[in-house]
């Protein structure tokens, strides 16, 4: 158990820096967009928004074939292993060259439909066509990272997610304002900036590709053979080709999309109903959206703490499940539960205690800070509810019982955290304290019904390698 628990927590940092960068990434460009103009700023953030959704979409095929790799790793099927990245990659990017191509041709009716004022419109529909129809080399990036976190080698996604921020900064300073000898291209520099950076990760990412082949085992065992010889790498995957996708593995394509379109289902289900409660929330005052913004950017990162610790476990529980190893996947989850639990609970304590500090460095406008204050507080009872709710959804889908989190979380976050929230903030009169209190309600009875699915054990026996 002590390897495991070192092992637990070798994954758990690469990941957390994984997650916490992908976010940045999406920010770098409203902040250093801020400093050239508001109107690019308010372009480029629906814009973010549209290509946010666009990467759900890719991000369900590379779930699942997560999850399945993860098993399969385990289980040590070399070959079902490489059929299900070999078809993630393929679907996703079909998928996302179809999704490009749409974009591109309809980028500004798009933006029409979704209500882009007319004064906006050329610096959204520039930044759209360039950073949405270079979109799918994300979904190649999405797959290949997701099969490296599987086999316990996260380190290599974040190293292309830390060189994706850098350029990204770096190509902003020098084409948003015309630095190091760039011309000043405003918005058009900033989107080539960020579609360049993710062109690039994409390609330190398929230079592991070997790596996932039965027999490899070091990854980048000798990038110049690669890179100088780009026909050994044409015939090692030609040679792969033929020995696992002939016949055509139908079954695993199967098996990826009865994982992976429940997993999106959830993830979509739950964008829509923030969609909702944004919506909501702007009708009770310009003031009370701005709190939820302060507040949930702040809490981003406590979440972000459970995700990565929930997420390395998975990587682990996954593992053993495909290794039909029930108990020892029953027994490390529950290891993973109590350490979130802990090492999260503290963290919102000393953001329910110091929290006023953030927000005044934040705001001077007192009714923020005064029901931000409150809002942190509330926010330790919610991160109960929410760390049972990570670990239970993520580890049930690691074990492969996939369509129940989806049934749970459709019911309690259109019922409860949409629903009861309108109720308690709005004809009840509680406003954006009673939106909080509402989330935590579903925080917690959808952790709490979740949590008894995997104590139940129900899920023991839908591993796809049984």
């Amino acid at each position: 158990m002590i390897s495991v628990k070192k092992e637990l927590r070798r994954l758990t940092m690469p990941i957390f820096i994984d997650i916490a960068l992908v976010l940045l990434l999406g920010a770098v460009d409203t902040v250093m967009l801020s400093q050239y103009s508001d109107d690019a700023v308010a372009a480029v953030g629906l814009d973010n928004q549209l290509v946010s959704l666009v990467f759900l979409v890719y991000n369900f095929v590379a779930m699942g074939a997560a999850i399945l790799c993860a098993q399969y790793f385990g289980a040590g099927m070399k070959t079902r292993f490489v059929q299900i990245v070999g078809i993630a990659l393929s679907v996703n990017t079909l998928l996302a060259l179809l999704t490009s191509t749409v974009l591109w041709l309809w980028a500004e009716p798009i933006l029409i439909a979704f209500g882009l004022r007319e004064n906006l419109m050329a610096d959204g529909v520039l930044y759209l066509k360039i950073t949405g129809s270079l979109s799918f080399f994300q979904a190649i990036s999405l797959t290949i990272s997701g099969a490296l976190r599987s086999t316990g080698r996260p380190l290599y996604p974040m190293l292309a997610t830390v060189a994706v921020n850098l350029l990204n900064i770096g190509g902003n300073y020098a084409l948003i304002f015309g630095n190091w000898g760039c011309p000043a291209m405003g918005v058009e520099g900033a989107a080539w900036a960020t579609a360049v950076s993710r062109i690039v990760a994409t390609l330190i990412l398929l230079c592991t590709l070997p790596a996932l082949w039965p027999g490899k085992r070091k990854i980048f065992t000798n990038p110049l053979r690669i890179a100088l010889h780009p026909m050994y790498s044409i015939r090692r995957q030609t040679t792969v080709v033929k020995n696992n996708f002939r016949p055509f593995p139908w079954d695993e394509m199967k098996n990826l999309f009865k994982v992976g379109i429940p997993a999106m289902s959830e993830e979509l289900s739950y964008a829509l109903s923030q969609i909702v409660i944004t919506y909501f929330i702007n009708k009770l005052s310009t003031e009370a959206l701005t709190t939820k913004i302060y507040c949930s950017t702040v809490i981003t990162f406590i979440i972000l703490l459970s995700q990565s610790i929930v997420q390395g476990g998975d990587i682990l529980v996954g593992q053993y499940v495909g290794q039909l190893r029930y108990r020892a996947a029953y027994i490390l989850g529950n290891y993973i539960e109590r350490f979130a639990m802990r090492l999260t609970l503290i963290v919102a304590a000393l953001l329910a205690i110091g929290g006023r500090f953030i927000l005044e460095a934040l705001t001077d406008n007192p009714w923020i800070i005064e029901t931000g204050t409150y809002i942190f507080i509330i926010d330790w009872f919610l991160s109960i509810g929410r760390v049972k709710n990570i670990f239970a959804c993520g580890t049930l889908r690691a074990a492969g019982d996939v369509v129940y989190p989806v049934i749970v979380g459709v019911i309690f976050q259109w019922t409860v955290a949409v629903g009861l929230a309108w109720v308690i903030g709005m004809p009840m009169g509680f406003g954006l304290l009673g939106f909080w209190v509402a989330f935590a309600l579903d925080e917690n009875l959808r952790g709490i019904t979740l949590m008894r699915r995997w104590h139940s054990k129900r899920w023991q026996g839908k591993a796809f390698t049984a």
